[in-house]
């Protein structure tokens, strides 16, 4: 694996066939000096932006890119730091580039995403028969299949040379007891050597029971400073086998995080990730 900073002025969205993942934004959803956790996946000819926060058509902008150019996505969940740019994505090209980028997502979340959060600020603007504008109208959707003999909800879809699969994770509310009481939350494993946790509070079991399956070269994992909350701590972190801290990069995290890169190497990690790098899986 190794760490490249794009040189170009627009931000490369393809390579000679190499799974490569950039953090756009590696930030926590409140960060003012990083952006938002959304990472782009790009492989050959192919890419996937995961989530779109609010201030995510501004990072691709700083890189050279609308957010026009990015032609398929995966929502991961439903808090603003993740899905609060999805309205510019979507109106900017019905409006400006006439046309649909495709979205990866299950017809559960698909709905808890209109109804919930998207469906105000973009079925109004147009009536047809009556009738205003809907998911659809924006989207090319595309379906994941539901995979049987894991060890929790797991589906599967593959963007052009990316395999892609879906894990659910405990993330909100805070009081939900494991992920089967959890909001719809995902992590993502790419070409089944990385795993990307999203956000999810403390599950030593997602990644014992998913790294004994897959033996992840790489883990991107969400951290939080303070204990508590809907996100893995540090603290908590730390407690995880050694095994699997020497694999993993720590992201998602505060603007106050560089106090803790001794500790973090210290403690066995691979460190914080860098923003707007990519991070290439030879």
């Amino acid at each position: 694996m190794t760490v490249r900073v794009p040189r170009a002025k627009k931000l490369p969205l393809s390579n000679s066939g190499t799974l490569s993942l950039l953090p756009v934004g590696c930030g926590s959803s409140f960060s003012k000096r990083l952006y938002q956790n959304n990472f782009l996946i790009v492989k050959g000819e192919d890419h996937c932006m995961i989530d779109c926060g609010t201030r995510t058509p501004e990072a691709l902008s700083k890189l050279g890119r609308p957010v026009t150019d990015i032609e398929n996505w995966l929502i991961t969940h439903s808090h603003a730091d993740h899905i609060g740019g999805l309205e510019e994505v979507m109106l900017m090209n019905r409006y400006v580039a006439r046309k649909k980028p495709t979205v990866v997502i299950n017809a559960e979340y698909q709905e808890v995403l209109w109804n919930s959060s998207l469906k105000g600020g973009s079925e109004p603007n147009e009536m047809h028969d009556g009738v205003g504008l809907q998911f659809g109208d924006f989207w090319r959707i595309r379906r994941p299949t539901w995979l049987s003999g894991y060890p929790r909800e797991t589906a599967h879809t593959v963007l052009g040379s990316i395999d892609i699969k879906t894990v659910r994770t405990h993330h909100f509310p805070e009081q939900a007891s494991d992920w089967t009481d959890s909001a719809y939350s995902v992590g993502v494993i790419l070409d089944d050597r990385i795993l990307f946790t999203g956000d999810t509070q403390f599950d030593p079991d997602l990644l014992a029971d998913y790294d004994k399956l897959f033996n992840f070269e790489y883990i991107f994992h969400d951290v939080q400073l303070m204990k508590g909350g809907i996100h893995a701590s540090l603290d908590e972190l730390c407690t995880l086998p050694a095994s699997l801290k020497r694999r993993t990069f720590l992201m998602h995290y505060p603007d106050g995080a560089d106090a803790q890169r001794t500790r973090i190497k210290s403690e066995g990690f691979l460190g914080l990730v860098r923003q707007g790098a990519f991070y290439i899986f030879d």
